[in-house]
């Protein structure tokens, strides 16, 4: 299997107009110092690194198709002298064989609006949480893509793709397995919903 329908990789200049700061991202979306995490669609790295320096000495799994990103990744771990990171090649769909123990948080970001079968991809993010697991998803808003500009050009997926938030709250609710615990602003264009198990 590819990607998710109409996912990509910017690059890290480029998410940093949008995300200067990831890590203070992640906290605001209640990862903690001792998670254990896992990424899906990680690509090479710009939230997991950060990751894994909040949640700390505990593993940030980081998982992704595409083993050229994850080698990016792995390699400036390295550089970076980040040795919690954990690099798993492997379709996102298929979680629980992939991951070797329950994680605390669960991060997807700008690709759920992409996921064609959100209940079996949720049911597959709930079997890896822990009992107290977390699930944050990261969306780009339900606005017009001509309005969402990054270095003056419009940026994210089309505009009938995107999912409001509410839309997003139901479509993993909707699996019995989680429950809306937060709705985070993330702007400039972003929001973020966080679910418990």
């Amino acid at each position: 299997m590819g990607r998710f329908q109409n996912t990509g990789q910017p690059d890290w200049d480029w998410w940093g107009r949008v995300w200067p700061t990831p890590g203070a991202t992640l906290r605001r979306l209640g990862l903690a110092a001792g998670d254990h995490v896992v990424e899906i669609g990680s690509g090479n790295g710009y939230f997991a690194l950060p990751a894994a320096r909040v949640a700390g000495p505990a593993t940030v799994y980081a998982v992704d198709v595409d083993a050229g990103l994850l080698g990016e990744l792995d390699a400036l771990a390295t550089t970076q002298e980040v040795d919690n990171v954990t690099v798993v090649e492997g379709d996102a769909r298929a979680l629980p064989e992939l991951l070797p123990e329950p994680v605390d948080f669960a991060l997807f970001a700008n690709a759920f609006h992409g996921v064609t079968d959100r209940a079996a991809f949720v049911e597959s993010v709930a079997a890896v949480l822990a009992d107290d697991g977390r699930f944050a998803v990261v969306n780009w808003r339900n606005r017009p893509r001509e309005e969402t500009t990054v270095d003056g050009e419009p940026r994210g997926p089309p505009t009938d793709l995107r999912l409001s938030p509410a839309e997003t709250r139901r479509a993993v609710e909707g699996s019995g397995a989680f429950r809306l615990a937060a709705e985070v602003d993330l702007p400039p264009y972003h929001y973020g919903l966080v679910f418990e198990r």
